[in-house]
């Protein structure tokens, strides 16, 4: 039987606007991603790192098909930090910030009717094909056959890191939250803040950590909760759903029999991060590739 489409509105994110003749060099220094390489219509996710490499925000860039701006689909919680951090940088560059009200939506499964796509700015998940299509400012009558809920255990099950609910600001490194598996970081750029920091981690195979897809026969407890390994703590609890959830876990546990909250916990690998955790070769990053 074919997938259905599902459907439905986040009312949790909300749209930055960066308008400007500066607006692609401007953010190009300050984040993971390669800005400058989109063209009207593509997307990328990427994040604001601190000075040290960790985590600030993240969130998804479109270049406007319609319109000489950027959109950057963030964490409501995190838009105006964002908006600020951002701000902090301008100096005499030629770009503006304003905090839209465009609605987003999500869609996965079936692709959405063409109808839909094309009275919205539409795009496919960057991270993950099977993750599905985001929509901004897509039109009033937009058929909602799913809640969030649904998308939150849909992205929970093929491991993706909700930045708000699976990150520590300051704290969380750039490939611990996996930006380095899901296309969040360009290793061609030229500078960007924290970059070489994230960029000696991944060339020298320095990360420890990564958060991990797990599921338990109960549901999981609160976020936090610490995940032991023969009574030892070997990472914590992150988001989760249900039965299912992430969690920030050495990166030499994945095979280890774990608990939580005093329940078996599973890691469940997709194949996209199964292959990162091989163990590989240590090797000296590439010159060129840092600051």
């Amino acid at each position: 039987m074919p997938s259905p489409t599902h459907m439905t509105r986040l009312e949790n994110r909300t749209v930055l606007k960066l308008s400007g003749a500066d607006r692609v060099r401007f953010l190009q220094g300050l984040v993971t991603a390669d800005i400058a390489a989109l063209e009207p219509g593509d997307a990328t996710w990427s994040a604001c790192l601190t000075p040290q490499g960790r985590w600030q925000a993240d969130f998804f860039v479109v270049s406007d098909p319609d319109d000489t701006c950027l959109l950057l689909d963030c964490a409501t919680e995190q838009a105006e930090n964002l908006k600020t951090t951002l701000q902090r940088f301008r100096l005499r560059s030629d770009v503006q910030l304003d905090i839209t009200a465009l609605p987003v939506h999500v869609a996965w499964g079936n692709p959405p009717p063409d109808s839909v796509l094309e009275n919205a700015i539409s795009f496919r998940d960057p991270r993950l094909e099977e993750a599905g299509w985001r929509l901004i400012d897509a039109a009033p009558d937009t058929p909602i056959t799913a809640t969030e809920q649904d998308y939150n255990l849909h992205r929970l099950m093929l491991g993706l890191p909700d930045g708000v609910q699976d990150c520590e600001v300051g704290r969380t490194l750039a490939a611990e939250a996996n930006l380095d598996l899901l296309g969040g970081v360009s290793w061609k750029k030229g500078c960007y803040m924290g970059q070489e920091i994230t960029a000696r981690m991944h060339y020298r195979t320095l990360v420890k950590r990564r958060l991990m897809p797990v599921a338990a026969t109960s549901p999981l407890p609160a976020p936090g909760t610490p995940v032991l390994c023969d009574g030892v703590e070997v990472g914590t609890l992150r988001s989760s759903q249900d039965h299912i959830g992430l969690a920030l876990l050495k990166t030499d546990a994945a095979n280890n029999q774990l608990t939580c909250a005093a329940h078996p916990l599973v890691v469940r690998l997709p194949a996209w991060l199964e292959t990162a955790l091989k163990p590989q070769t240590p090797s000296d990053s590439n010159p060129t590739e840092k600051s």
